[in-house]
């Protein structure tokens, strides 16, 4: 069976944000990042050391260099959005994903990145649950894109986030028929 690289590049589709982002969705982005770190434990939870560390595609990460990546990646974000509302467009640092996904870290037992998106993530909701429709429009600079996207896109852009990487992990369990021990 060949499986197109594309749909394991992106199984749920490429992000696009919507003209206009009503309060439905944001709820639903609310609630897609409130449950990732549970959603995210359940895929990986039962999976062993070689698994962790099988690509879920060719030329991709492992399994574990994606758990310490969305540990990253959602770090950085919960970070913009705090200085995006508590300052005037701040200028964000991007980083480099690929470089970071080869550190020493990235081999580590997820463990330690789960717990800490489980913190992120918990913080994040509290953050999100308590902004006012006026903080959704704030932005912040990121030089790379040079792009000052709403926090209210961002918003969807990390659910989508979250979805995408789960899809990941997901979809290689299944094609691999791992099953849970």
């Amino acid at each position: 069976m060949t499986i197109d690289i594309e749909f394991l590049k992106y199984p749920i589709g490429k992000f696009q944000a919507p003209e206009i982002i009503s309060n439905e969705q944001m709820n639903e982005a609310k609630s897609i990042i409130r449950y990732f770190p549970t959603h995210l434990f359940t895929a990986v939870s039962s999976l062993s050391p070689a698994q962790l560390d099988t690509p879920y595609r060719p030329g991709g990460w492992t399994v574990r260099q994606v758990i310490h990546h969305c540990a990253d990646s959602h770090m950085n974000a919960l970070i913009r959005f705090k200085l995006a509302i508590t300052e005037s467009q701040p200028t964000v640092k991007p980083y480099d994903e690929g470089a970071w996904a080869n550190l020493a870290d990235y081999s580590m037992p997820v463990e330690g990145s789960l717990q800490l998106i489980q913190i992120i993530h918990s913080k994040w909701i509290v953050l999100l649950n308590s902004m006012e429709k006026a903080d959704f429009q704030k932005t912040y600079f990121h030089p790379e894109s040079k792009k000052t996207p709403k926090l209210e896109e961002v918003t969807l852009m990390y659910a989508w986030h979250s979805s995408h990487h789960l899809a990941h992990i997901q979809h290689l369990a299944l094609r691999e028929n791992w099953t849970s021990r």
